[in-house]
């Protein structure tokens, strides 16, 4: 929620600032169009500054929640408690209470100090010192170096002078205390805002990650060719894709029969995830490239048919009576009708289903790959190396972006159309 607000905050800003300060920068006035179609794209455009800004602000969340050395330290979230704390309990034995002070080291997960050496103190209950790792919590076995021990009854009944009992929990300087089912004190350090490192790690951790995997490579393949078989595969399974799903479509939107009789299998495959079908392809093809590009196809080819049905469906009847009035003949209805006119519907679901491909490369991938970047994310996450993950997740979403791009460049130079009566 604290991320949402400042993200919201971040996104009223910036809107402000780029209608009002700086004079409406990108923003359109649609009284001078006098007359705008919105489902024209041509119509509304993204506004570059609010992209970029957007991209940042993301990269900001980023490392204010990481802690970040590349962001100055007043931008950083609230991060871990680090140092030396300490808090007091109470212990009732043989009907005599003593109180004893617990000396707590919150250190970094990489580091391992020893506990400070601290005097015992006078009464039945003795001071002690642990050493705890931020984002962890530790046991106090309160009663090690005790007079009493828990076997005789002992029982911690107060923390800070607060009355306690199992389940219980008490603030303290630089952390909590709760006592478990067993009476046992269980101390957690403040977490603060920041992500742990391995939920979470920097950006300049996944940059040098990086430049390790560009240098070294991963398990015995670069990072270019991880990349490479994960996008041939993706075109592979795009391609086999619409080549069976578009004339599948023209016929169902063609012909009743074709409707008829495909309709019923493509409805019951469209909402089936690709996930699900990967024991079917184990099965049918084996754990080869045949089944990786096989479980993509089928990604591809529900979205394609339905995609070209649309189109299809989409043709306005004047079009087709007015090409019927100058002579035309059923091929040329197709071929100068049809098929210019659902263009831009079979151009939106190619988007769409090299999107869902792409989302799909990782499932595709667990198929025992040994090369891809779907392989990357997954042997790195079974060794908790979050940030190959995430350079795999990075990497994916840019390649998936720039894909989108130049398809919707490719539309735009061969679709001129769309959008135009």
């Amino acid at each position: 929620m604290i991320i949402l607000a400042i993200y919201g905050g971040i996104f009223v800003g910036g809107y402000l600032i780029l209608t009002r300060l700086l004079g409406g920068v990108g923003v359109r006035d649609y009284t001078s169009l006098k007359t705008v179609t919105f489902g024209d794209e041509s119509a509304v455009r993204p506004n570059r500054a609010a992209g970029i800004l957007s991209i940042l602000t993301l990269f900001l969340l980023w490392g204010m929640f990481t802690g970040s050395s590349l962001l100055p330290g007043f931008l950083h979230a609230p991060g871990p408690f680090a140092g030396q704390t300490s808090f007091e309990y109470t212990v009732e034995a043989n009907g005599q209470r003593d109180t004893a002070e617990v000396t707590v080291i919150v250190h970094d997960r990489e580091e391992n100090p020893d506990p400070v050496e601290v005097p015992p103190g006078d009464g039945f209950a003795k001071n002690d010192s642990i050493t705890v790792a931020q984002y962890r919590n530790r046991l106090v076995s309160f009663d090690s170096n005790d007079d009493f021990k828990k076997s005789d009854g002992a029982k911690v009944v107060a923390i800070n002078g607060q009355s306690v009992r199992p389940g219980s929990t008490v603030q303290v300087d630089g952390g909590s205390v709760t006592i478990s089912d067993k009476g046992t004190p269980n101390f957690e350090p403040y977490n603060g805002w920041q992500m742990e490192p391995l939920y979470l790690p920097s950006p300049e951790a996944v940059l040098e990650r990086t430049a390790t995997v560009l240098d070294e490579g991963f398990r015995g393949t670069s990072l270019l060719g991880h990349l490479g078989w994960s996008l041939f595969r993706v075109i592979a399974g795009f391609v086999c894709g619409a080549i069976v799903g578009i004339p599948l479509g023209y016929a169902m939107g063609l012909s009743n029969w074709f409707r008829g009789w495909f309709d019923p299998i493509v409805e019951f495959m469209r909402p089936v995830p690709p996930l699900a079908l990967i024991p079917l392809v184990i099965i049918w093809a084996g754990i080869g490239e045949t089944g990786k590009i096989i479980l993509l196809f089928l990604a591809a080819l529900w979205i394609m048919a339905i995609a070209a049905r649309s189109g299809v469906s989409g043709v306005s009847i004047s079009k087709v009576h007015a090409a019927y009035s100058l002579g035309a003949s059923k091929w040329q209805i197709m071929r100068y009708v049809i098929i210019p006119n659902s263009l831009p519907e079979i151009f939106t679901g190619a988007r769409v289903a090299m999107g869902v491909c792409w989302g799909t490369v990782v499932a595709a991938e667990l198929v025992a790959a040994e090369k891809g970047a779907g392989m990357m994310i997954m042997v790195a996450s079974k060794f908790q190396n979050t940030d190959i993950v995430i350079l795999g997740i990075i990497l994916i979403g840019v390649i998936g972006f720039g894909i989108d791009m130049l398809m919707r460049g490719m539309e735009r130079f061969l679709v001129p159309w769309k959008g135009k009566a």
